[in-house]
């Protein structure tokens, strides 16, 4: 009995001590009940100040010891049935996830990490009471595991045929919480512990930070779990989870940043700069020579345009996509890779070992609720942030098609199984891909060297490519830039890394833009004349130099032009900021050689207009000459009537652009029939 009693007082020790720290914690829970239904949230620090003894005893006995809390408050007759909630706990406490032993069990442990899976919400019961017909003796059984159990023996004796008279149900959910990709190093897995969050935790309010794809810290209880064998007994092996105390949504976009007063100084003496905009791309990849244009587009694209609902309630997009295509050894992988380590939530995932569920989101089964849960995908991790996804030309097509919602409407809807739901994904798309012959070939368009539709093509706002063209000047200054890299450790980025991030955070948290009617003006000039050149060959089919959602990146563009620059308003040079990357793009991509005039046909399909208008000329004469020569049409024929119109070698172009689309055949040499 000696033990008993040794106990005993320590208990009461607690409960006073508990009593007095409540006293003087007054103000604070009373805040804390005004807020929401009986939960109290206890800043630990302020515990250990107070009481010594009593916080020592919650990191090592948790579970009872907040049991006794949870009485002290109730005994001092503010509120019943609490539910005490810890959070700002001491850094000793914080385990990665790999790092949980069985030591560790039934210790109160903090764990990082971002939700994979996240189940439905489903009640459980938590205790149960029973009757003894015997004797009349109320036995109250918790219920810890997942069988349902009743009490062995009662005290006058009798075993089993317990009458059940209640039983407490609590709302349960369980998630799965994967390590957060920065803390893992080399080729590790990142490692998953189950979580059991119930009752004021899975409220609706609290349900949308549980969402997967969040950042979140868990403060709870580690506990075993026993796994039933097949045979019915248990397992020896248990499998751990974590009952959490309290989730902590984490910061997890630019959006929630924090930025010190010294900070604020800083980035807005930066802005002053009239250079900010140069300087901030020759921090961006400094390892990689040149791509001027390229980077600028970049940082950009780090600041996004401003997101819109229209009165219709219609939304655009504010995220810029961007495509790099290039040559092989220009350095666009290194590019994404960093690209992905400086923005928040950045993910970095190659094509051919990216699946359409791994980038968008998936239904799984999930063994423990027996139910469905949905587990999120790297487009949806990176919600507000950015993906970069190199060597797109060799994702499978039917993944590849995933994209295209995420890419416009910039949500994830997924029907599978029972589930049905929206995700966000107001991801920025950062792509890389090779052409499809190795090179790349400027008088060929772009569609047509790459093995991407072009509805995808069409989703990127900018598309670059990246010609590795010998130049002795510039291969001088390459080599130079390379070789000294390798000399010493490397460039630092011109405005170092932490400042950076912040920057950009501090833009996209405090400053939407609206265009000024300058810009407008300018905007639209540039895409009217563009549209409207005069045309050397005045033929039907005019090329269309750019189509309306290029405006809409030329916008974009401007408005994230005016973020870096943390004005509210996109002025003249904004928008010849953006006007001036747009030009770089259609110069390098949509220029027709032919007809000297910019085609964005080139860009999107698979023939250039000049090209297309020469198909449909040459089909259309041989359909009048169909009616007057009879099938079998000789092709001397057809080059007499477009002698002044066409050369020899256009007019066999287009032919065999015929015969491979199948309008037409060769039944023998010199002649053409339509099939």
């Amino acid at each position: 009995m000696g033990d008993a009693q040794d106990t005993k007082p320590k208990q009461e020790e607690l409960l006073i001590e508990a009593k007095n720290f409540f006293n003087f914690y007054k103000k604070n829970i009373g805040d804390s009940l005004r807020k929401g239904k009986n939960v109290i949230y206890i800043d630990f620090m302020s515990l250990t100040e107070f009481s010594n003894v009593l916080s020592e005893e919650i990191l090592n006995n948790p579970e009872e010891i907040l049991r006794l809390v949870e009485l002290a408050i109730e005994e001092s007759g503010l509120v019943s049935n609490v539910r005490v909630r810890l959070y700002n706990l001491p850094k000793s406490q914080e385990i990665k996830v790999r790092n949980i032993r069985s030591k560790h069990l039934n210790e109160m442990i903090v764990v990082e990490g971002i939700i994979r899976q996240a189940s439905d919400v489903r009640p459980q019961v938590v205790n149960a009471k029973f009757e003894c017909p015997s004797c009349g003796t109320v036995i109250g059984v918790l219920q810890m595991e997942k069988k349902f159990r009743e009490p062995m023996r009662c005290s006058c004796g009798r075993r089993g045929g317990f009458k059940l008279i209640s039983k407490e149900m609590v709302d349960t959910q369980r998630l799965v919480i994967e390590e957060a990709p920065e803390s893992l190093s080399g080729g590790e897995q990142p490692k998953r512990i189950n979580t059991f969050v119930k009752e004021d935790l899975v409220e609706p309010r609290m349900e949308e930070k549980t969402t997967p794809g969040s950042r979140i810290k868990v403060i709870g209880v580690l506990k075993e779990v026993p796994v039933p064998l097949s045979t019915g007994g248990l397992s020896t092996r248990f499998e751990l989870a974590i009952e959490s105390n309290n989730l902590i949504p984490l910061e997890e976009s630019f959006e929630e940043l924090d930025i010190s007063e010294e900070d604020e100084r800083q980035i807005l003496e930066l802005s002053q700069d009239p250079k900010i905009f140069k300087n901030l791309a020759k921090s961006i990849t400094p390892s990689v020579w040149g791509y001027e244009e390229i980077k600028k587009s970049l940082v950009l694209q780090l600041f996004s345009g401003v997101k819109k609902t229209h009165a219709d309630g219609q939304k655009s997009r504010g995220d810029i996509h961007i495509l790099l295509i290039g040559d092989p050894g220009v350095a666009k992988s290194v590019t994404l890779t960093f690209m992905a380590s400086i923005s928040p939530k950045g993910r970095y995932v190659v094509g051919k070992s990216a699946s359409g569920a791994g980038l968008t989101a998936t239904v799984v089964r999930d063994e423990y609720l027996r139910g469905w849960s949905l587990e999120a995908g790297a487009m949806v991790l990176a919600n507000k942030g950015l993906v970069c996804i190199d060597e797109l030309e060799k994702m499978d097509p039917q993944d590849r098609s995933a994209m295209h919602e995420a890419m416009e409407q910039q949500t994830i809807t997924i029907s599978k199984a029972n589930v049905q739901a929206t995700l966000r994904a107001e991801t920025s798309v950062l792509a890389a891909a090779n052409p499809k012959f190795g090179r790349f070939d400027p008088y060929q368009s772009v569609a047509q060297q790459i093995d991407l539709p072009p509805t995808l093509i069409n989703r990127f706002d900018i598309i670059f490519t990246l010609r590795d063209i010998p130049d002795k000047d510039k291969d001088e200054k390459i080599a130079t830039h390379v070789l000294l890299e390798h000399q010493k450790t490397g460039e630092e980025m011109f405005i170092p890394r932490e400042i950076f991030r912040k920057y950009v955070a501090y833009a996209k948290q405090r400053i939407k833009p609206t265009l000024s009617n300058e810009a407008v003006e300018e905007i639209k000039t540039f895409y009217v004349d563009l549209r409207n050149k005069p045309v050397a060959s005045e033929s039907a089919m005019r090329p269309i130099p750019i189509s309306a959602r290029q405006l809409q990146a030329l916008i974009r563009m401007a408005e994230a032009s005016a973020k870096i620059r943390l004005s509210n308003t996109v002025l003249v040079e904004d928008a010849r900021n953006a006007i001036e990357i747009m030009k770089y793009y259609l110069m390098q991509v949509g220029y027709d050689y032919e007809t000297k005039t910019i085609d964005i046909d080139r860009i999107g399909s698979k023939f250039s207009s000049s090209q297309r208008s020469r198909i449909f000329t040459v089909k259309d004469t041989i359909i009048e000459l169909e009616n007057r020569l009879g099938k079998l049409i000789p092709i001397e024929e057809i080059e007499k009537e477009l002698e002044d119109k066409m050369t020899k070698e256009e007019i066999d172009e287009a032919i065999n652009k015929l015969v491979i689309n199948s309008e037409i055949f060769k039944p023998r040499k010199g002649y053409v029939q339509r099939m």
